[in-house]
């Protein structure tokens, strides 16, 4: 059985709508919708990490990605059964980046269920707003959306999304349910020092966008031995206006004040920390380095640490790895924490 139609065109109709207001935006168009205008406003006043400009590259992506062809050829890859008595997925969001938990309530809704979602009070904001269109353009969307305050009740299944504390208490309460429960991940690049400054340029959108904040973000780079910094930083230049957002720019004066009370050798550019750190997660304002001498043997120590990366930047892409700048700018089958939501649901 093939997927309900009116629903994969509800979201084709979103994709187009936003296409359009990003568009109308880029351009100052005078025509730009108010309505959704507003709403980006409410949404960077509820949180001061989510600016208009970040707000429109996240609506722009989904824009991009929801056309007819394109999920028509992600949904082609399964087998879509008589969903007579679709479940109820609860479906846990978080709430680093504007949109985070989009993918998710899209699968869950394209799968033939009715999603039942708990947004973070970080971004509480865009979604329901998208939620209107979609049940607008298709009524029979509003029974099977439904947003809660409180705690989930009355769920066959969820997916939740948090960090590696949160993590336990979700496999407290809703292990005993078929469950989706994702914890932290983070981003990494392999650099070799034949980069040319147009990939490192490009690179900068994947430490940089959204401050930082997403899984995709690239938090760690390891470099070979002899790497020269300054062609990184001279490309990342293109970046510097960053330090003039104050939530960023006190981050990055914090810890620059810690790093160097704690005599931590660094590299700064004035808007950048760069810390040599076998950690893969990076506070705001810093990107941790290690060095490498064999590119064979950093590839298997990336393997075996692959449930803690979400992607791997790199020129040299083989298998999942991810080409620089490409970061935030997923496919509907880039699923997150590599496990095929879709198939989840399917099976249900």
């Amino acid at each position: 059985m093939a997927p309900d139609t009116n629903t994969i065109d509800a979201f084709v109709k979103l994709g187009k709508y936003l296409t359009e207001f990003c568009e109308d935006c880029y351009q100052n168009n005078s025509k730009v919708d108010p309505e959704l205008k507003a709403i980006i406003e409410r949404a960077g006043h509820h949180n001061g990490w989510f600016t208009e400009d970040n707000i429109l590259f996240s609506l722009q992506q989904w824009g991009t990605i929801l056309t007819k062809q394109n999920i028509s050829d992600w949904l082609s890859g399964y087998s879509f059964k008589n969903n007579s008595n679709p479940k109820k997925v609860g479906v846990i969001m978080a709430g680093n980046i504007p949109l985070v938990g989009f993918h998710d309530f899209l699968c869950v809704l394209l799968s033939g269920n009715a999603v039942l979602v708990k947004q973070s009070s970080n971004d509480k904001i865009l979604l329901p707003f998208l939620s209107n269109y979609l049940i607008q353009q298709e009524p029979s969307l509003a029974d099977k959306i439904e947003f809660v305050e409180d705690k989930l009740e009355n769920f066959d299944a969820v997916i939740a999304t948090g960090s590696n504390n949160t993590s336990r208490y979700f496999e407290y309460y809703f292990g005993k349910r078929p469950n989706i429960i994702r914890k932290n991940r983070n981003s990494v690049a392999v650099l070799t020092g034949k980069e040319s400054e147009e990939e490192l340029k490009s690179l900068g959108e994947d430490i940089f966008r959204y401050y930082g904040l997403g899984c995709r973000n690239v938090s760690k780079i390891y470099v070979p031995v002899d790497y020269n910094f300054d062609i990184l930083f001279q490309a990342l230049y293109h970046f510097k206006d960053i330090i003039h957002q104050h939530k960023y720019a006190n981050n990055y004066d914090y810890n620059k004040a810690v790093y160097l009370m704690s005599e931590f050798k660094i590299l700064d550019n004035g808007f950048l920390i760069l810390k040599e750190d076998e950690s893969l997660s990076s506070p705001i304002s810093a990107l941790f380095y290690s060095y490498y001498n064999n590119e064979n043997d950093l590839r298997e120590k990336l393997y075996q640490m692959e449930e803690q990366i979400q992607c791997v930047v790199s020129n040299n892409v083989n298998g999942n790895e991810v080409y620089f700048g490409e970061t935030q700018k997923p496919s509907l089958s880039d699923y997150a924490d590599g496990m095929d939501t879709m198939d989840f649901l399917l099976e249900l």
